[in-house]
């Protein structure tokens, strides 16, 4: 057989799958490291990013968050699952009803169930 490379290649393209791999490109511009939260569906409008816990969102983003990106650092040991409550989490309150939680590299651009109703949020080692 003198082109193997080709016959590879032919017989990939026939199956639908195809040669090249490229990185998946980020939907969400959110920095490493952090978890990013919009005010609008599909990562549009004013963006929250945290590196940590934030406890209590601010006014403008408490309760008006429609999209949400996980870009934290994963590792053993390592909190990197968001949890978004709908409550602040203060003592005595725990944060109440978990509306979303991402796991490490997750996007979301609408939930319609999470939908403005997130008050705060904690990083977790799992949902």
């Amino acid at each position: 057989m003198k082109h193997p490379v080709a016959l590879l290649a032919a017989v990939l393209l026939a199956t639908g799958t195809g040669l090249t791999t490229a990185a998946p490109a980020s939907a969400a511009d959110c920095p490493s490291g952090n978890f990013c939260v919009w005010t609008e569906a599909n990562f549009g409008g004013q963006r929250m990013n945290a590196s940590g816990d934030d406890e209590w969102w601010e006014s403008w983003i408490a309760d008006a968050d429609s999209s949400w990106a996980n870009h934290g650092i994963s590792g053993p040991g390592v909190k990197d699952h968001v949890q978004v409550h709908e409550d602040a989490v203060q003592w005595p309150s725990t944060g109440g009803d978990m509306t979303i939680c991402l796991r490490p590299g997750d996007e979301v651009g609408y939930n319609a169930t999470a939908n403005d109703r997130g008050d705060s949020h904690t990083w977790a080692m799992g949902c």
